[in-house]
């Protein structure tokens, strides 16, 4: 009885997890949250002990963590949301279940096989990029066909599939570097994951979507979106980006002052303080000000850098914006967008608030490690393990949910 109850209840989970994109995509991203930053905890610890490399890596270890952290975990958030809102952003038809389904099944198949070769043999680890490139295709296929098909098309839409772009480019050279061993390939891969692709996502849709959410949840609020905020950002990131690579990271405060501007200024129209009244929207408020904080660390880096040719931030900014603004982003929108599509209310409840002040813990913990040389193993460390302390009770809370019918028997 038991082998022929299991395979029906197992159809029954699959079908539940097929019913809406964000199920199919957030349960993946979820485990990765956590996968990606155990496999880093191991790597640091071997470090701080003194153990030398835990394991051998087909590839360095650096270069995995940034490909891992840019292109492997945000992405399955990114697409799952995407694949939800923008028939409704354009008013057309909802994704088909075999689309995102098959998006997501590659992406899955491609990681696992990446971890594998990680492990065993760059040549396996190239195929699972090719594996990884063709989920990246289908899911940006899917999204261009309803924007195609849209009679409403908006600016956030346009610049959103630029991005993916970007970042669907980052992944094919990433291959083409592990296939040619071009070194030089990776910092252009890491430069377009973050600043074309992985920044202007979270900032347009937060663009969007915040004051959308604040005007729903604020009596008498006045819903402002700046509209040159997405072009500014644009530019300032490409700046960037093309600094970055060029070798003059002392002139990017020309591109990360302006945006760093731009960043405060929203966090003010969009009334930050009174994001307060409601946990759940403070938590988005709270996120993108992380924005803000980054860029002006950058902007100070690079202004230092330029007066006295030293550089004393580091990798200090960088982790401002990946895990303050990306994974705080991360962890407020996803928490927002489960909890409302499985027909629960639009409350955080006091584990969902404490999960995103740790996240802010994490971002600083991080920032102190590039800030105290003396103590850089040690805090480092410290930073994955919050990481991990943080993320694995929000798994826990937030997975099942994708596993089970919404709690209002509405489909979906």
């Amino acid at each position: 009885m038991l082998s022929e109850q299991s395979p029906r209840k197992a159809l029954a989970v699959l079908r539940v997890l097929a019913a809406a994109p964000h199920r199919m995509l957030f349960l993946p991203g979820a485990v990765q949250l956590l996968v990606v930053m155990l496999v880093w905890l191991i790597e640091l610890g071997g470090r701080s002990a003194g153990l030398g490399p835990v394991w051998q890596w087909s590839l360095p270890a650096g270069q995995a963590h940034a490909f891992l952290m840019i292109y492997g975990v945000f992405p399955f958030f990114i697409f799952g949301f995407l694949f939800t809102v923008y028939p409704r952003w354009m008013s057309g038809p909802p994704l088909p279940a075999g689309q995102y389904s098959a998006v997501a099944a590659l992406l899955v198949a491609g990681w696992l096989l990446f971890y594998a070769g990680l492990l065993t043999s760059r040549v396996l680890a190239a195929v699972a990029v090719l594996m990884i490139l063709a989920g990246w295709l289908a899911a940006f296929a899917a999204l261009w066909r309803v924007y195609r098909r849209a009679e409403t098309r908006g600016p956030h839409e346009r610049l959103l599939n630029l991005a993916l772009l970007f970042g669907t480019l980052g992944v094919a050279l990433f291959g083409y570097g592990l296939v040619t061993d071009t070194a030089a390939v990776y910092s252009l891969v890491r430069e377009l994951g973050l600043w074309l692709f992985l920044l202007p996502v979270v900032f347009l849709v937060s663009h969007r979507m915040i004051p959308f959410f604040s005007q729903s949840a604020l009596a008498n609020y006045l819903m402002v979106r700046p509209v040159w905020g997405p072009p500014l950002m644009l530019v300032c990131t490409a700046a960037h980006a093309l600094l970055d690579l060029a070798g003059l990271p002392q002139w990017r405060f020309l591109a990360d002052l302006p945006l760093a501007a731009a960043a405060w200024q929203h966090s003010y129209v969009w009334q930050f303080r009174r994001s307060f009244h409601a946990r759940l929207l403070a938590m988005l408020h709270i996120a993108f000000l992380w924005l803000g904080i980054g860029m002006t660390l950058y902007s100070v880096q690079s202004l230092w850098l330029l007066a006295t040719g030293t550089d004393f931030l580091g990798r200090a900014p960088l982790h401002a914006l990946g895990i303050g603004f990306f994974a705080g982003m991360i962890a407020a929108m996803a928490s927002r967008v489960t909890l409302g599509h499985s027909g629960r209310s639009l409350i955080a409840d006091r584990l969902t608030w404490a999960v995103l002040l740790g996240v802010n813990v994490t971002a600083l913990v991080r920032i102190a490690a590039e800030l105290s040389p003396a103590h850089s193993a040690l805090l480092n460390t410290a930073a994955a393990l919050a990481w991990l302390l943080v993320f694995t009770p929000w798994v826990w809370h937030y997975a099942p949910m994708y596993l089970r019918p919404r709690v209002d028997r509405k489909p979906g």
